[in-house]
């Protein structure tokens, strides 16, 4: 009796988390910040056809990295107030990281239809 309500419990939990992750619509620009050396938000769920710019607000510099094999997205080196935007057109997670500072972890949960891998940008430092 008392696994299952802890079993309930956690289901529950785990219901609310997922539905705390927004989801952006094909052709919205989403804004990821990078500040205290993390990305906030760390995972997001877009719709394919969405343009999703990193800011960097740390004093030190950032990069974003798609983990992927062949590697989709990758930015230079961002500096304070540096951008990088990518527009993800096929459907797939795609985990990222700072390779400066590996442990700065990301997700992009890419859901819909969509062509092509994506056209990626950098602006600024």
């Amino acid at each position: 009796m008392i696994m299952k309500k802890y079993l309930s419990l956690w289901i529950l939990s785990l219901s609310a988390l997922i539905c705390t992750v927004p989801a952006y619509a094909a052709g919205s620009q989403v804004q990821v910040a990078i500040k205290d050396f993390g990305f906030s938000p760390a995972t997001l769920t877009v719709s394919a056809g969405t343009t999703v710019t990193w800011t960097n607000y740390d004093d030190d510099p950032h990069t974003v990295a798609d983990r992927g094999s062949p590697q989709v997205f990758r930015s230079s080196a961002l500096d304070t107030q540096g951008k990088f935007s990518y527009t993800f057109t096929t459907p797939g997670a795609y985990a990222y990281f700072c390779t400066l500072h590996p442990h700065m972890v990301g997700k992009v949960i890419v859901t819909g239809a969509g062509m092509g891998s994506g056209v990626g940008t950098t602006h600024g430092g």
